[in-house]
């Protein structure tokens, strides 16, 4: 520790300066010659190394570079193979294009601008240029993707009914803001309009699939002939009024109801789509809340619009009576206040009813809008059935209802027409 401490400050170790000058300067010299000895040797295997390590070439397999050569002539392929078939696919749009302009006897066709699309609202109506023919018309129309249903038709003799099936549509209108739309369909014979049946709402789908099966009862086929069969669709709105979609009308007088065989009918835009044809009763606002811990369904009734004239004055009385039935049967009734010569009420009235969780997939509410008479019985102007057993925009309000519980779901609802054996 001594002769650390003394190198390290620089002063000769004491058993040195005791040794004479002679071995001192041997043994510095000796290290000297040790240590240039280890450095030459040190230089002398780098030597050695070195040109050994950098003299060898790094070799690349045969089968590696056929590889990579094969993999590289498939990529190529493939973008050229893809390339062509784009190019093909032009060039015989523009050849059906091209067609249709030769088939036009004596006009001239602008190919760039060979049709013009006429739309109302969100229609689907295709309109070309009245310099076609009517038929070159129809088959340029032919080719493009038109809105259809499909549907089946069965006529039993022995009990003198019609069974209707609606099996699916294709090619919808997208009347939503996403792209889409919550299509349903409505079923119904005219001239008299006392049935109808409604198909369930598919969410968010232009190809609905419903395939549900509906009979109407009780119909010679000497009288259901002079009939015309309707199926109209709509598009689901939560918020607000339905969409009209578009609709089929069937002359049963030209089908053949032996054959029930399926059949594709191309849907065309209403021709009577004003708001007071469709909804020539009325319509219904009100909201629905249920909290299924108490057991408590909110109704609350805010308002109605375009009743249905039932004074000779023009206007109406209406109030709305609201009726819980479980198992068919009705267990209580409540109805708003009666608002005087008005055919737009406005109301704003809650009702609660107890309906325990378990009884709630057997509940259903019936409300009805009445006129109210003075002077003899008060007439009904409408009706909206809720419930497990409701179909098209009602079931889905109802569904909406359980799916958000303690959330109150308000909507429009168009009012039906009241049945024959129905007690309101």
């Amino acid at each position: 520790m001594v002769d650390k401490a003394s190198s390290l400050h620089g002063l000769t170790p004491w058993w040195k300066k005791c040794l004479p000058s002679e071995c001192w300067t041997a043994e510095k010299g000796g290290d000297k010659e040790a240590s240039t000895n280890d450095a030459k040797k040190t230089v002398q295997m780098k030597e050695e190394i070195s040109p050994s390590f950098f003299s060898e070439e790094i070799v690349i397999p045969i089968w590696a570079i056929a590889v990579i050569a094969i993999v590289g002539f498939c990529v190529v392929s493939l973008c050229i193979w893809f390339q062509c078939r784009q190019w093909k696919k032009r060039k015989e749009k523009k050849y059906d294009i091209l067609q249709v302009d030769k088939n036009a006897v004596g006009i001239q066709v602008d190919i760039n601008s060979p049709c013009k699309i006429a739309t109302i609202g969100d229609s689907f109506t295709t309109a070309y240029s009245p310099q076609i023919s009517q038929d070159d018309t129809d088959d340029a129309v032919s080719q493009s993707d038109r809105p259809r249903l499909k549907y089946r038709l069965d006529y039993d003799f022995n009990s003198n009914s019609l069974s209707v099936t609606v099996i699916q549509a294709e090619d919808l209108p997208a009347l939503d803001s996403g792209g889409s739309s919550d299509p349903y369909c409505k079923v119904y014979l005219l001239p008299d309009r006392k049935k109808k049946f409604t198909t369930q709402v598919v969410q968010k789908s232009l190809n609905p699939y419903f395939n549900e099966t509906f009979i109407f009862k009780n119909i010679p086929y000497t009288q259901l002939r002079t009939k015309t069969l309707v199926f109209a669709l709509y598009d689901y709105d939560r918020f607000s009024r339905n969409d009209a979609m578009g609709e089929i009308k069937v002359p049963l007088c030209q089908v053949d109801l032996a054959d029930s065989k399926e059949r594709w009918g191309e849907i065309h835009q209403p021709v009577e789509s004003t708001p007071e044809k469709d909804c020539k009763l009325g319509e219904l606002c009100f909201s629905l809340r249920y909290i299924p811990t108490s057991g408590k369904l909110t109704v609350v009734i805010i308002e109605a619009r375009n009743l249905k004239k039932m004074d000779i004055g023009g206007l109406s009385d209406p109030y709305v009576k609201i009726s819980l039935m479980l198992n068919g049967k009705r267990v209580k009734k409540k109805k708003t206040a009666t608002k005087k010569c008005t055919l737009n009420p406005y109301y704003n009235e809650s009702f609660t009813f107890d309906v325990p969780f378990e009884d709630i997939k057997k509940a259903e509410l019936v409300l009805t809008v009445i006129d109210y008479d003075r002077i003899g019985a008060s007439e009904p102007i409408g009706q909206v059935t809720m419930g497990h057993n409701a179909t098209g925009s009602e079931l889905c309000h109802w569904s909406d209802m359980l799916a958000t519980p303690r959330h109150a779901v308000s909507k429009w609802h168009t009012l039906n027409e009241i049945g024959s054996d129905s007690r309101y």
